[in-house]
């Protein structure tokens, strides 16, 4: 229990040393957090040039900031890039100039029913150039000049993803995909780096039968950009997949399953809700809202589902200054590894087991079966028999789970017994 503790601890102090970077879908944000992680696991870095043409979509340029404000006529910063990376609207274009505020006013972006709180807004594909603030903050400004200042490029330069590849003793693969793009944003954006961060750890302490596929991208233009260079060999090797993001809060889990709901990760993740936190909120794929939407689409029909706590979009503090460093928190982080975690080893040990023999496997002679018959006797091995009359190598652990009433993780000890004694053999990989 300590060491999970421990775990939790090591992952928030992760997120906080990422936290107040500015981070966008292209730049030196990105690769300076990635870096941070480089730093836990050997993630590769990748660079693709801006102008790359990814299916129907173009990588954009690549935009870095230096420094923003708005300066009231007595020459006070009202609004400071330096103070809350969220003042900006990501992409913004360069801008030095003196403004009324009726003009000043279009290029403002608040939240007039969550008024203490800054929005989160950028215009990747269209050049403009604005700030956002609370909407207290907006309510003070008076009529009068304004100075408003951007420090920003946008060039010619690249996308940046990173990718680890942990092999296994199958070519088959499980896929975990997290972005890595906005600002500072604790849960929306950096619960899901730090826990899949943790997964590879784990993942890489012992010998896989799977072969893991981990990615930090650019939301939405790097998942088209990773699948547009990878796609024939994810098509033919991912097994299950998912998309890690908003696991850091303490509230509900929240389940997007892929397009139809009928892939062995949507079998996997809803096992394991239904046992570790039956309460979760069960969503459509008509309410996705992240990299889903590019694993999932047709033609493309990746089998990849949204494990989360509260669901993108669907909580208050989503998008906003509100989603801070107090809003996550090390037991919830931990949690949702544990739950990921467990995913993953289910997909590990879950097979379709084929009894030995013909009739019923005589299990006294092997120790397995009570060899004096009382009332009460049988109680100990009720579970192994049950899982032996249903492993005919048509059902794998969690159909088995199912019929008899079991959680999968109770019947590990019964499926290494039966394994040790030759009783059952594994039928296949799936």
């Amino acid at each position: 229990m300590q060491q999970e503790t421990e775990q939790g601890k090591t992952m928030y102090e992760l997120l906080e040393k990422l936290f107040p970077i500015c981070r966008s879908i292209t730049g030196n944000g990105f690769r300076e957090s990635l870096k941070l992680i480089q730093q836990q696991i050997p993630v590769g870095m990748h660079e693709v040039p801006s102008g790359t043409k990814v299916f129907d979509w173009t990588v954009p340029k690549e935009w870095n900031i230096r420094n923003a404000y708005i300066e009231d006529e007595a020459g006070h910063k009202i609004i400071d890039f330096k103070k809350n990376n969220l003042h900006i609207v990501g992409y913004s274009v360069s801008v030095d100039k003196v403004i009324d505020l009726e003009e000043l006013q279009s290029h403002l972006y608040s939240l007039e029913h969550q008024p203490d709180a800054i929005p989160y807004v950028t215009s990747y594909y269209n050049e403009r150039w604005g700030f956002c603030l609370t909407q207290q903050q907006r309510d003070q400004l008076v009529s009068g000049k304004y100075h408003v200042y951007i420090d920003s490029e946008l060039k010619q330069g690249s996308l940046t993803y990173g990718e680890l590849i942990i092999p296994g003793r199958t070519e088959q693969e499980i896929f975990l995909s997290t972005y890595l793009c906005h600002p500072s944003m604790a849960n929306n954006e950096l619960s899901g780096p730090v826990v899949t961060t943790n997964l590879a750890k784990w993942l890489a302490s012992a010998p896989r039968k799977y072969t893991y596929r981990i990615i930090f991208i650019p939301e939405t233009i790097g998942s088209l950009t990773y699948l547009s260079r990878n796609i024939e060999a994810m098509k033919r090797n991912i097994v299950a997949g998912f998309n890690v993001t908003c696991v850091g809060d303490e509230r509900a889990y929240s389940f997007v399953p892929s397009r139809y709901g009928k892939t062995l990760a949507d079998k996997v993740a809803l096992h394991v809700l239904q046992v570790k936190a039956p309460e979760f909120v069960r969503y459509t794929y008509l309410h996705r809202g992240s990299d889903e939407r590019q694993y999932c689409a047709p033609g493309v029909d990746l089998p990849v589902v949204c494990v989360m706590r509260s669901k993108y979009g669907n909580y208050p503090e989503y998008h906003t200054s509100l989603d801070n460093l107090s809003f996550v928190t090390p037991q919830a982080l931990q949690d949702s590894f544990e739950l990921l975690r467990d995913c993953i080893e289910l997909l590990e040990r879950n097979e379709r087991y084929q009894v030995n023999c013909l009739g019923e496997p005589q299990l006294g002679k092997r120790g397995l079966y009570p060899t004096l018959s009382a009332k009460g006797s049988y109680g100990g091995v009720y579970h192994m028999m049950n899982f032996l009359a249903y492993a005919d190598g048509t059902n794998d652990l969690m159909d088995i789970s199912q019929l008899i009433g079991v959680p999968v993780s109770e019947l590990y000890p019964i499926v290494d017994k039966l394994l040790e004694n030759k009783i059952i053999s594994p039928n296949c990989f799936h």
